[in-house]
C-alpha cells in the first residue's frame, strides 16, 4: 500500500512539474505581448472611437549622479528631457493614410511640428498602427535629430566633441489608455527612452556645462524629477515636466 502512494506522489509531481514547464513560455510570451494583447482588446471596445497617439525619444544623460534637462519650447518655463516626436516620412505617411490616420489638430502645425507622429487613429486600426510603428518602416528610428538640434546646433554643446554619439536602448514606454481632457479625447502616450554613452571628450564637455550656467539647461538629482522641481525645504526655483520621470 505505501509503496502505492508513493508511486502515485511521484506521478503527481511529475505532473505538475510538467505543468509549471510548459505553462511558463506562456506566461513569458503574454509577458512580453502584453502591450499587443491590450492593443487588441482597445479595437474591439473602442471600435468607433478616435483616439490620439503621440509617440516620443527621450534620453537620458546623466554625469555625477545628475540628469541634464533642457527648457522646454513650447513651455519655456519648464525643463525636461532632451527629445522630441518622432517624424513619420512620406512612405510612412502614405501607410498611415491607407489606414484612414489622420493628422492631430491639437498642437498647430508649423516646421518644427511637421510630420510629428501626433495623429488621431480609429479604435479599430490600433492593432495596424502599432503594427506598422513597431515595424520602425517610413518613420524616425534614430534618436540623434534631437539631440543634433536641441544641444548642438543651439551651440550648449560644442559640435567638435560630438560628431557622432553611441547610446543605448533602454525601454519603451507604452500608457495605458486613458481620458485626456486636454486632448478632449482618449489618448495613448508612447515613449522610448535611450541613454547616452558619452565618450572622455563628450563627458568633459557636459560636465563643463555643469560649470557655465547655461540658461537653458538644468543639472537635477532623480529626487527633483520625481518632485517635479521641488527640494525640501527651499522655494521651487524651476518646474520639471512630468514625463521627466520616465528617465529614472
Amino acid at each position: 500500500m505505501a509503496s502505492f502512494f508513493i508511486g502515485n506522489s511521484t506521478v503527481v509531481n511529475m505532473t505538475a512539474g510538467f505543468s509549471v514547464g510548459m505553462l511558463l513560455p506562456v506566461v513569458d510570451e503574454i509577458g512580453r505581448n502584453r502591450d499587443r494583447i491590450r492593443h487588441i482588446w482597445y479595437s474591439l471596445r473602442y471600435r468607433n472611437r478616435s483616439i490620439r497617439v503621440s509617440t516620443s525619444y527621450l534620453f537620458r544623460i546623466q554625469i555625477d549622479g545628475k540628469y541634464l534637462l533642457i527648457r522646454g519650447l513650447r513651455y519655456p518655463n519648464q525643463f525636461q528631457p532632451v527629445g522630441g516626436v518622432h517624424k513619420v516620412s512620406p512612405q510612412g505617411s502614405s501607410v498611415l493614410a491607407a489606414m484612414g490616420v489622420m493628422g492631430d489638430d491639437l498642437i498647430p502645425i508649423d516646421p518644427a511640428s511637421d510630420r510629428d507622429i501626433r495623429v488621431r487613429v480609429s479604435g479599430r486600426n490600433i492593432v495596424s498602427f502599432f503594427r506598422w510603428f513597431d515595424s520602425r518602416f517610413g518613420r524616425e528610428d534614430s534618436p540623434w535629430r534631437e539631440f543634433q538640434e536641441e544641444l548642438i546646433a543651439s551651440g550648449i554643446l560644442p559640435s567638435s566633441a560630438f560628431p557622432h554619439i553611441m547610446h543605448n536602448y533602454i525601454r519603451r514606454d507604452v500608457d495605458k489608455i486613458r481620458y485626456s481632457a486636454y486632448a478632449d479625447s482618449l489618448e495613448i502616450l508612447v515613449a522610448d527612452v535611450y541613454e547616452l554613452i558619452p565618450n572622455r571628450d563628450q563627458e568633459e564637455a557636459l560636465r563643463r556645462t555643469m560649470a557655465g550656467g547655461h540658461l537653458d539647461i538644468r543639472w537635477v538629482t532623480a529626487q527633483q524629477i520625481q518632485r517635479r522641481g521641488a527640494i525640501p525645504g527651499q522655494p521651487q526655483a524651476i518646474e520639471i515636466a512630468a514625463h521627466a520621470r520616465r528617465l529614472l
